[in-house]
């Protein structure tokens, strides 16, 4: 299906965005090069999109072609009393499969529970939440390579995982695949704690010691109602920045400041939201954009006209984190351009 004129800001969870020239909705890979065709005719590049929480329009627009990606399909490809590999196509809705894997035991998903997004888009930034990543639990990832035009499979190890980061969202080759499949490996058994600092403190408020998949996905879901908006009343993208690594030097300095660091996985972070209430944003509204006063890595789309207001309100935050705390905050979500 094709539509002309459809404004960005329909099409994405942040509200913002001039109108897209044209939208495809592809619902088979077989589909994707005949809309690479339509767009080389009309001389137009393309951009590739899933659900859209991850991404700001421009107030210009694209004049191009928005590949949407509703590929749907989940098929147990190996089952044992101990594992389960699945091949899960990029249109399904992330939070529907992670319920999914859950209930039935599987361990390695339910720190990604209710983030907004498809399976498709979970590879390109590497989502992650609760001490898990996706890279975690993917075997393999299947695309459409819109330059050589032809079906491609990457390994894990040859996908680039790093924090918030990909080969397809990273480097040379950043847009340059549609992400038609998605291969999950996940074994039986539980998360262990010490736990994220909110969860553990859920846990241990309502008395928990059940750390089953479908236990900890339910704390997880109630911990996030807490914190984030509810994206069918509030426009946001959900974490507006990524979270800074330091060296061990660099976190010993920083904890001498005052600075909250936590280790995990054997590096020192730093959380940007931290950085934004202790710098007195937290509530505080810039052209439009409030800073959520829950969770104050989550920027809310108030009032903001455009792409314009929220520049300037991620300006403001910006500097004034990089001017108390001498960090300079980086965006998360993807730009449409």
């Amino acid at each position: 299906m094709l539509e002309e004129n459809v404004k960005i800001s329909e099409l994405t969870t942040m509200k913002i965005g001039g109108p897209a020239r044209y939208v495809a909705e592809i619902e088979e890979a077989g589909e994707i090069a005949k809309w690479l065709d339509f767009a080389a005719e009309k001389q137009l590049p393309t951009f590739v999109m899933g659900g859209g929480a991850n991404i700001i329009g421009r107030d210009e627009g694209f004049d191009g072609v928005v590949l949407l990606c509703r590929i749907r399909g989940f098929e147990i490809i190996k089952q044992t009393t101990r594992e389960i590999t699945v091949r899960v196509g990029g249109g399904e809705v992330l939070d529907d499969i992670v319920k999914i894997l859950c209930e039935r035991g599987y361990t390695g998903m339910e720190g990604l529970t209710s983030i907004p997004g498809t399976m498709g888009a979970a590879p390109v930034q590497n989502v992650g939440a609760y001490g898990q990543e996706i890279c975690q639990v993917l075997e393999k990832v299947e695309c459409y390579d819109m330059e050589a035009r032809g079906m491609r499979t990457f390994t894990n190890e040859e996908c680039g995982f790093a924090y918030r980061k990909s080969i397809f969202n990273q480097g040379p080759e950043a847009g340059r695949y549609f992400i038609t499949h998605v291969v999950l490996k996940l074994k039986k058994g539980q998360m262990k704690p010490p736990f994220y600092t909110s969860l553990q403190r859920y846990l241990e408020e309502h008395n928990i010691k059940d750390y089953s998949p479908e236990k900890i996905r339910f704390a997880v879901a109630q911990v996030r109602e807490t914190k984030m908006p509810d994206l069918r009343f509030e426009a946001s993208a959900g974490s507006f920045f990524k979270n800074i690594y330091l060296s061990d030097k660099e976190a010993e300095s920083a904890r001498a400041k005052g600075i909250e660091v936590w280790r995990e996985n054997g590096q020192n972070i730093v959380n940007s939201g931290w950085l934004i209430q202790h710098a007195g944003l937290s509530g505080r509204t810039f052209y439009g954009v409030r800073v959520s006063d829950k969770a104050s890595l989550i920027l809310i789309n108030d009032s903001a006209r455009g792409y314009s207001d929220l520049a300037r309100a991620r300006e403001r935050i910006v500097w004034a984190v990089e001017k108390k705390f001498g960090f300079r905050l980086e965006q998360e979500p993807v730009e449409m351009t």
